[in-house]
């Protein structure tokens, strides 16, 4: 007779999340975990989805910090995804789909109403720099390769590619990485104005939470603010300017706006006052 512990024991164990979630201050961690390369699918883009949501929701996070604990940060879309959908009649407009999907969560990153960081610890290929370009910090491995090498497909980087990364390195620059499907390293990625920070492998965790939590230690009020009026400068439609003024009236509102002046005039004055 079969024990009845043993159907149970012989059942596979439920998938891992493909994004582990830790809080550790004011910061939440996004840690891509969907081996073995992170290939966006339509189940990782919806993780990412609620991630954003939630951190957007919550007056206590100041930071959401993506990372990989996988051996590529990401590498795009999910090959055997794409050799489906090609295979099918109606997989083109599948993919075409979930392209869409990643265009409005990198959207979704790009406005939400906290700083957004991209560790880049391993390769970040097409849809995966997508991701990376979505957020406002970027640091990465001096040895880790970043591209869009979608022309090599006969395919465009079509979740933002195109827009963010001329907006971010200039036209001449974005063709040369585009056009030429050219794959740089951390190093060269930092020189072209790609990330802000390439750092040495052994010292990118720690150096990317520690610059995580430095920023997570100024109001979260504040940072939305900056962020929305720096958004401005590349926008026609809006008056950046205009935005200025009424982010500095809002501020001048806060509780905590108003405590950290008075802290700093209290400080000042007592400073002047050694001083004499």
């Amino acid at each position: 007779m079969t024990d009845p512990s043993s159907a149970t024991l012989a059942q596979p164990a439920p998938a891992a999340a493909p994004v582990a979630i830790e809080h550790d201050g004011g910061v939440v961690v996004a840690t891509l975990a969907r081996p073995p390369v992170n290939a966006l699918d339509a189940d990782l883009v919806a993780q990412l989805a609620a991630t954003v949501d939630a951190v957007s929701a919550d007056g206590q996070v100041a930071v959401l910090h993506i990372r990989s604990d996988q051996r590529a940060f990401c590498a795009g879309a999910d090959l055997a995804l794409m050799q489906a959908c090609f295979a099918s009649p109606d997989g083109v407009a599948a993919m075409v789909d979930l392209v869409r999907r990643m265009q409005r969560l990198f959207a979704c990153i790009a406005a939400a109403p906290v700083v957004t960081i991209a560790e880049i610890g391993g390769p970040a290929l097409g849809g995966g720099l997508e991701l990376a370009l979505a957020c406002d910090l970027r640091v990465a491995a001096t040895d880790a390769k970043l591209g869009l090498p979608e022309a090599n497909l006969g395919l465009v980087p079509a979740a933002g590619g195109t827009q963010r990364l001329t907006r971010l390195v200039g036209e001449g620059t974005a063709k040369r990485l585009i056009l030429g499907a050219e794959v740089v390293d951390g190093a060269e990625a930092q020189r072209l104005g790609l990330v802000q920070w390439a750092r040495p492998r052994a010292q990118l965790a720690e150096w990317t939470r520690a610059l995580a939590q430095r920023v997570a230690g100024l109001p979260r009020a504040a940072l939305a603010a900056n962020k929305h009026c720096i958004g401005a400068a590349g926008s026609l439609a809006r008056d950046g300017f205009a935005d200025e003024i009424a982010a500095t009236r809002a501020l001048y509102d806060s509780a905590e706006t108003r405590e950290r002046v008075a802290r700093f005039l209290a400080a000042r004055a007592t400073n002047t006052k050694e001083e004499r």
